[in-house]
């Protein structure tokens, strides 16, 4: 009996183990920012072909629908520029350049990093646009991708789920959460199968 205890005891230590790496790893598994355009501080003259936020690795996109991702730039009158919609290309996301007059403008993005969780910044720069470039008009809220503004797209009924997608909202969402639960679980399950089968090999050796 004596025996068993420590074995059941090595197993529970071994399953903690186990537990307390998969909780603290994925603080050291963030995605981290490697490139933008525009750059923190840059004063831009002309349009780039994109607005964009590059990491160190890939996004991820566990629904396809663009969940968790938003990237949006705004003046300093607070109003928003763009269409709404954003790409997801491996490690990077990125949005159509759109500006307005010249001015101070801040491009916000958040996206969520390969390792589940949800990380976000922003950018701060100049627009002082030479004589053939673009001047777009801004909107008074967020646009929303297909049209409108995403004030004008919300549900009415307060009740009804909002749908996440590629709206350039900034949800709150956390993958790695239901990975861990769901692996602490099978930890737990492992565990005590491995327990009960040696406990009915060591009663069958003493019968």
């Amino acid at each position: 009996m004596r025996r068993l205890t420590h074995i059941g005891a090595a197993f529970s230590a071994a399953a903690i183990t186990a537990l307390v790496l998969l909780v603290a790893a994925p603080a050291y598994a963030h995605n981290y920012l490697v490139a933008s355009s525009p750059t923190e501080g840059e004063t831009l003259t002309e349009l780039p072909s994109e607005f964009s936020v590059s990491t160190n690795d890939t996004l991820l996109d566990l629904a396809g629908d663009g969940g968790g991702f938003a990237i949006q730039v705004t003046n300093e009158a607070g109003d928003y520029f763009g269409d709404g919609c954003f790409t997801i290309r491996d490690d990077s996301l990125s949005t159509a350049a759109e500006l307005g007059e010249p001015g101070s403008y801040l491009m916000l993005w958040q996206l969520v990093s390969s390792d589940g969780h949800t990380m976000s910044g922003e950018i701060n720069f100049d627009w002082q646009p030479e004589a053939n470039q673009t001047i777009s008009e801004g909107l008074n809220a967020p646009p929303a991708c297909g049209g409108g503004t995403l004030d004008e797209t919300a549900p009415t009924d307060e009740s009804a789920p909002s749908e996440a997608g590629n709206t350039n909202e900034f949800p709150a969402v956390d993958a790695s959460t239901v990975v861990l639960v769901a692996s602490a679980i099978v930890l737990v399950i492992v565990a005590g199968v491995a327990i009960f089968l040696i406990s009915v090999k060591r009663k069958k050796s003493e019968s």
